[in-house]
């Protein structure tokens, strides 16, 4: 079953994890068969290869689907015999199969890895911090390289006129005039830590009202955000829709909303540097915004495949010769 909207960025339960992409992503699953490994097709790679071979795994979005292949491609081209295996399913899902070795590597986000799978009462909420809180509580066996800088991640989003009206830079900037503002997000937002306390705490803002809506910042919430039925909406950070209508994203230097960099986490038993150092070639260049173009170009009127996207970004950054 998947879910609309369960995730995500920052404290949010036990469920799959959800980012939004282009208008109306659902970047989550939850549950699936019994053996959801088994029915999973290795569909990337060069030939299937003996004990040496890695299986790099991805969960049940697009994103996660896209950056699975760039680390199946960087590692071929290095050397390292790589095949996915994509719709995993749930973090509860994925992570076991990580640990028990049914897959070697499948790609992360610092903030929920730390919260949902290692330890729900964390408290860090700066990148740093949350990265060195995920290599110090992952289970033996388990390992993270540096992350990148490309994050998916829970964001304050206003129209350009918005931001021109009222000035707005940041969240700071927006509590100024708060009590002026109608928040678009989900009805979780009222209650969750990331959300109006977390606005009130960190910020002393206080919105006027909260609209409700269920679509994860997809169509309804940018229709609304569009019309200036709510000034505010809560979209994630590599949602194309950001871009497509030249809107802002408030900066947030209290980090309300946990880091979520982009990471590969791997099972240590069949990694060897080679495969590392393809891992970290991926890492050290990409970016946000590649991720909101490479969630473009496969969900938005170009209709590419995960891996013909990921091997065009590939190419582009001479990772793939």
């Amino acid at each position: 079953m998947k879910e609309s909207r369960p995730h995500h960025l920052g404290r949010r339960a036990f469920g799959g994890f959800a980012a939004g992409l282009g208008l109306a992503m659902a970047l989550s699953a939850c549950g699936g068969s019994p053996d959801p490994l088994s029915k999973a097709p290795a569909t990337s790679g060069a030939a299937s290869g003996g004990a040496t071979s890695l299986v790099v795994g991805s969960a049940d979005f697009t994103e996660s689907q896209i950056i699975g292949e760039l680390y199946a491609g960087a590692l071929n081209a290095a050397g390292v015999t790589a095949t996915t295996k994509p719709n995993i399913g749930s973090r509860e899902v994925y992570f076991k199969a990580v640990k028990d070795g049914s897959i070697d590597v499948i790609p992360e986000y610092t903030g929920n890895l730390l919260t949902v799978a290692l330890d729900p009462q964390a408290k860090e909420v700066a990148a740093d911090e949350v990265y060195k809180a995920v290599v110090e509580k992952l289970p033996e066996g388990l390992g993270v390289p540096e992350p990148s800088k490309a994050e998916n991640k829970d964001a304050m989003v206003v129209t350009k006129a918005t931001a021109e009206k009222y000035q707005l830079k940041s969240i700071e900037d927006l509590a100024k005039v708060c009590s002026e503002i109608v928040v678009g997000a989900p009805a979780t937002f009222a209650e969750r830590a990331y959300g109006l306390p977390g606005l009130k705490k960190n910020y002393n803002c206080e919105p006027k009202k909260l609209e409700p809506f269920s679509d994860g910042g997809g169509p309804v919430t940018l229709k609304a955000l569009l019309e200036d039925k709510v000034q505010v909406a809560d979209i994630y950070t590599t949602t194309p829709s950001i871009a497509d209508n030249d809107l802002v994203v408030l900066e947030d230097p209290k980090n309300n909303f946990i880091a979520q960099q982009v990471v590969p986490l791997y099972n240590e038993a069949k990694m060897t540097d080679k495969a590392k150092e393809a891992l970290n070639s991926v890492s050290r260049v990409l970016t946000t915004e590649d991720l909101i173009n490479l969630n473009r170009a496969v969900s938005g009127s170009q209709k590419q495949g995960a891996k013909e996207a990921a091997q065009a970004w590939l190419k582009e950054k001479g990772i793939v010769k």
